[in-house]
């Protein structure tokens, strides 16, 4: 192929249909009609010699040739809007980027209220997605381009990431209000839960991987004990509903069981245990960092969640 007979504006066209999967829906994102993209398309045919999508129904599938040019062809996008936009100032009035952010449920109630609001009112043009985190590949999705930012527990990351440190969570134990052996023992909101007690009840553990052990495990391992973890959801509030409606218990995010408290019939002990502290941080990839829209997004979704180390001992961090 002949690079100077290379339109570079086929380039953005063939990444919104490997996007899209859609003619229609690649013009909406480029601004060109659906039959200037088809043109664009039979011009990229022409050029690399490749069909590059075929049709399946309703949608366009990539060729082999055409799945192997995608992530190339997103990062030769991204040094280009780096180089150009270098100098320029970032209004947010006018971003129409469309920012994917890939969390627990318990975002929904945390952060996309407060984030819908700041949105609206400061960058009323752009759009926020929240998907689920990929259990089996936290930070994969961002090389892949599946999510731009990542909200997760601080572990160790791949090189090619950058990260921020969002807040601190410790937990608590929440249990239904009514809860007959709680209520035998006198055990009320803020109490610390006996140790056997906690071993004995029947708990409840959020986990996306359907994990029955972790977090305070290792504890009661060190001290020849177990606790009887008899069921696991891949959602938070799944698991607040699940205590509502049940004697189990399950030991949570400690600002979650807090918000939780004040919707549901819930109250908040202390664990028997010390239980190391859960830090969240914002995650994405490199390629990413100097982009003024992303960095302006970034510095959003701090304000709106770091106020939450509120009420942490950050001296344990």
């Amino acid at each position: 192929m002949n690079l100077s007979s290379l339109d570079l504006n086929l380039i953005k066209v063939l990444d919104a249909l490997l996007r899209e999967g859609s003619t229609v829906r690649a013009g909406e994102r480029v601004g060109l009609s659906q039959s200037a993209v088809s043109a664009a398309l039979n011009r990229l045919r022409h050029s690399l010699n490749d069909p590059l999508f075929v049709r399946h129904g309703q949608h366009l599938r990539p060729t082999e040739f055409a799945k192997s040019l995608e992530l190339p062809v997103r990062d030769i996008i991204d040094q280009l809007q780096a180089v150009f936009t270098k100098n320029r100032e970032f209004d947010p009035l006018q971003a129409t980027n469309i920012f994917r952010v890939s969390g627990a449920d318990i975002f929904a109630e945390i952060l996309m209220p407060q984030l819908a609001k700041r949105i609206c009112c400061e960058a009323p043009l752009m759009r926020v997605q929240l998907l689920n985190l990929d259990p089996n590949d936290y930070a994969g999705t961002l090389e892949t381009y599946s999510v731009d930012l990542a909200i997760l527990p601080q572990e160790e990351f791949p090189p090619w990431a950058d990260s921020a440190p969002l807040f601190q969570s410790s937990f608590c134990i929440i249990a239904h209000r009514d809860n007959p052996q709680i209520k035998e023992a006198g055990l009320v909101s803020g109490s610390t839960m006996p140790l056997d007690m906690f071993c004995s009840l029947a708990q409840v553990r959020f986990s996306p991987e359907g994990r029955f052990s972790a977090g305070p495990d290792e504890e009661l391992d060190r001290l020849g004990l177990k606790r009887n973890v008899v069921m696991t959801l891949p959602v938070l509030y799944g698991v607040c509903k699940v205590i509502t409606s049940s004697d189990c218990i399950a030991v949570i995010p400690r600002q979650i069981g807090e918000l939780y408290s004040q919707q549901l019939p819930l109250i908040c002990l202390r664990p028997p245990i010390p239980i190391e502290p859960s830090r969240l941080v914002m995650l994405w990839h490199r390629r990413s960092t100097h982009d003024m829209a992303h960095a302006w997004f970034r510095s959003v979704v701090a304000d709106i969640l770091t106020p939450l180390n509120k009420g942490e001992d950050l001296t344990v961090a």
